[in-house]
């Protein structure tokens, strides 16, 4: 299928191709018209609504989708007339937009059905429209909420793990062995929330406000290292042992170290978590190849396909590999889901919370995040885009 998406926001667009890969496979194509634009034909339309531009003339038979803000609602109605039916809130989350057009996929006539319904189903109808709308609202009011709510819980495990920190330099008296043991732990436990915390907070966040990492040169073994040791007191309780065999980091290599040392201690302490006693995990990172021309190319796990011209990596890629039991197949798509838990003892998806913000992460920086079950135990895979000039090169010539 053909769809056209009419947005200037070059985010929405990553999310609706990577939406349409899951939802359709390899069988759709996606092209772009910014607003005000003249769109091409299509199958289907996704309309990103921007109040100061008027939208033309829609044909009712068609498939559309209107992406709306709460604010807009009554300026789109007042200028389109009654499309409820079509309307996703934004900010637009990932599951949601999966779900309605997996809904609408197999349903030709989904969009142009309500003109045929009798009076009784067309206000059943109405009431499922506001039924919509209103969840829609209320899932922004919560995420508005948790927000706030983490907000004033960082500032308090910041205050105890300095309290923590100021125990063990001995500014209020010497400790012994055992309690210095105890701080210490009481510090990582500490940590460890406070990252989530924070991974929380700009998962949340991230959706209101843009803030793209801050892409720099930097060296990706400190990064390794520092994910290492912020676990180490967790795999030394189950006697597991890391390794690490990472290339040396590219020239062209720009990426937030703070977010991914971030994402590293996720996946680290997802794999800790499932390993077994005496167990392993193992971290590689090397120069990767992706062929980027076909723009469909999004699928849970990547392969590499290298063109007879050019072997050039354009990528860095890492894989955090351990000796637990395998993922089952069905949550290998789900598993880096906001607020997805399937649950059991081979559930790996952290609440939803940690592998959502590894892929978050991930994101921001332009690269794929997926998982893949290997023999030698499951692994986690990401790439990281090498770059042919700074960062700050780029959004200045974007612009």
């Amino acid at each position: 299928m053909d769809f056209v998406l009419i947005t200037s926001d070059a985010s929405l667009t990553r999310l609706c191709r990577d939406v349409l890969a899951g939802v359709c496979g390899r069988n759709w194509t996606l092209s772009t018209c910014d607003p005000g634009g003249t769109a091409p034909a299509a199958d289907g339309y996704l309309w990103d609504f921007d109040p100061t531009c008027s939208l033309p003339v829609i044909n009712p038979t068609a498939k559309h989708l209107f992406l709306v803000h709460p604010r807009d609602l009554d300026t789109f109605r007042g200028g389109q007339g009654n499309y409820d039916s079509n309307i996703l809130l934004k900010p637009v989350t990932r599951a949601v937009l999966s779900a309605y057009l997996a809904s609408v996929m197999g349903h030709d006539d989904y969009f142009s059905r309500a003109d045929s319904l009798r009076a009784d189903r067309d206000e059943i109808l109405q009431c499922l429209i506001q039924a919509n709308l209103r969840l829609q609202e209320y899932d922004q009011e919560r995420t508005n909420f948790l927000i706030r709510a983490i907000h004033d819980f960082r500032a308090s495990l910041t205050a105890l793990s300095g309290y923590c920190g100021l125990l063990l330099g001995e500014a209020l008296g010497e400790l012994s062995p055992d309690q210095g043991e105890v701080i210490r732990r009481m510090q990582h436990s500490t940590n460890r929330l406070s990252r989530m915390a924070n991974g929380m907070f700009e998962l949340g966040i991230s959706r209101r406000v843009q803030r793209p990492p801050e892409l720099r040169p930097a060296d990706i073994h400190e990064c390794v290292e520092q994910a290492s040791h912020e676990v180490a007191p967790f795999a030394h309780d189950k006697n597991i042992s890391i390794t690490a065999d990472v290339s040396p980091t590219p020239p062209n290599l720009y990426f937030d170290p703070c977010q991914i040392e971030q994402l590293l201690i996720n996946l680290l302490d997802n794999a800790c978590k499932f390993t077994p006693r005496g167990g392993s995990i193992v971290i590689t990172g090397y120069p990767y190849f992706i062929d980027r021309r076909d723009a469909r190319q999004i699928s849970p796990v990547v392969e590499e396909r290298r063109s007879r011209t050019s072997n050039d990596p354009n990528a860095f890629r890492f894989d955090v590999r351990d000796s637990g039991s395998s993922i089952p197949t069905d949550q290998l798509q789900r598993i880096f889901e906001e607020y997805t838990s399937t649950g059991g003892k081979h559930d790996r998806s952290g609440g939803g919370l940690g592998l959502a913000i590894c892929r978050f992460i991930v994101e921001q920086h332009g690269g794929r995040i997926w998982a893949a079950n290997t023999e030698s135990g499951p692994q986690f895979s990401f790439t990281l885009p090498l770059r042919t000039r700074q960062p700050e090169l780029e959004a200045g010539l974007d612009r």
